[in-house]
């Protein structure tokens, strides 16, 4: 397996995970992922940026063949993901000292077998010449760790910008050429990683554009050569304004929360707001993810089991506030046989979501006229919300 040559001088030696299909545990896959890795060349030193998941050490290192010597091993980003394999590196590049941010020393430390005296510690700004290039480390954190830092190699304006940016794709091609594609997998990742600190991410994006940026390669998926496009989409995914949509995230065990759910889709959509339902036991998490990054309205149905929420639903729940999504309005609509406290334990695991609550619909059994009626007027609340937010009808 050879390096691959992005430019004169640089190259990826990443690796292609094609089978992956689950991330930390949690996080589907559906079209695998890369760990990409970078080596600059100068005229007096050579870089190595990121190297790759543990499981595919073996690939970094047959790229590397016939590469003598790396001066350093940058490690802009201390997940294992993209650290894991800093160990076999330094041990077979002796003299290569490991460059991080002040916080990823501490952090690698923790994490991994490492020499101190291996580290080189760079400040926010500070410059490392390799001859006739120059890197420039800036720091960018919770992208989406609190270490994270980025670097610029300024003579071409490649970014290297780890997971800020990045997508879980496993693709023969090194540059994005299906924008479609990329920009679906790009949304899903900024959904599932970045949305809870979209505050900080703004920031980091003014931050960048003080910088003459021509390239941006990630540490995962696709390099890009128009960094515009995925500029522009976190702008709008961090501090764009919401759609006029409601996602619905549901689960019925006997048909009941079902009619209720039914309802409530319908007459949004006959009042021009769009909707996107999820039944939620057989729901892919990242889809629901990326639904919640610009949606206006969550609803949340759900029957209750032994006096609370469906478990499926508390997941959602508990999902939803982990990520911390921009939404404006929340409720919950759902059944119950007896009684219950279901509306009460939903809404305590919602604290993060700083949205207006409208008031749920929860009916005794099979819903009633009463009932179907209520769920009626929850629409209408909800539009009166949306049209209040200002989104038009339809959009």
């Amino acid at each position: 397996m050879q390096a691959r040559k992005i430019a004169e001088g640089i190259h990826w030696v990443g690796a292609v995970d094609w089978n992956r299909r689950l991330f930390d545990g949690l996080i589907p896959l559906p079209d695998g992922t890369s760990y990409n890795a970078y080596l600059v060349q100068g005229d007096d030193k050579t870089v190595l940026i990121d190297t790759v998941d543990p499981a595919l050490e073996g690939v970094l290192l047959e790229r590397l063949e016939g590469i003598e010597k790396i001066d350093y091993v940058v490690s802009l980003h201390a997940e294992q993901d993209h650290s894991g394999t800093l160990p076999v590196v330094l041990e077979r590049y002796p003299q290569a000292q490991l460059v991080v941010s002040k916080k990823a020393r501490d952090m690698l430390a923790d994490l991994l077998p490492l020499a101190p005296e291996r580290f080189l510690v760079v400040e926010d700004g500070q410059q490392l010449p390799l001859g006739g290039r120059t890197l420039k480390f800036i720091y960018t954190p919770w992208v989406h760790w609190p270490e994270t830092m980025s670097a610029l190699l300024e003579e071409e304006g490649v970014l290297f910008s780890c997971d800020f940016f990045g997508s879980h794709i496993a693709s023969s091609e090194l540059f994005v050429g299906d924008q479609g594609r990329v920009y679906e997998a790009a949304k899903r990742y900024f959904a599932e990683i970045m949305m809870p600190f979209r505050t900080v991410i703004a920031k980091n994006i003014e931050k960048l554009s003080a910088y003459d940026i021509k390239m941006i390669a990630p540490s995962h998926g696709a390099i890009h050569r128009q960094p515009q496009f995925i500029v522009d989409a976190y702008r709008q995914w961090v501090s764009g304004p919401p759609a006029n949509r409601v996602v619905l995230a549901h689960v019925s065990m006997h048909g009941s929360t079902q009619l209720l759910v039914d309802r409530l889709a319908e007459g949004l959509v006959e009042r021009g707001v769009e909707v996107e339902k999820f039944d939620l036991p057989v729901t892919d998490i990242g889809k629901l993810a990326m639904s919640l990054v610009d949606a206006a309205t969550i609803v949340i149905g759900t029957p209750t089991v032994l006096a609370g929420p469906h478990p499926a639903a508390a997941y959602a729940a508990f999902l939803a506030n982990a990520l911390r999504p921009p939404a404006r309005f929340l409720s919950i609509i759902g059944s119950y046989g007896w009684g219950g406290r279901t509306v009460e334990m939903l809404s305590a695991m919602v604290p993060n979501i700083k949205a207006e609550v409208l008031e749920p619909v929860l009916c005794r059994g099979l819903p009633g006229p009463e009932d179907l009626q209520r769920v009626d007027g929850l629409a209408e609340a909800i539009v009166a919300g949306h049209r209040r937010e200002g989104l038009p009808a339809g959009g």
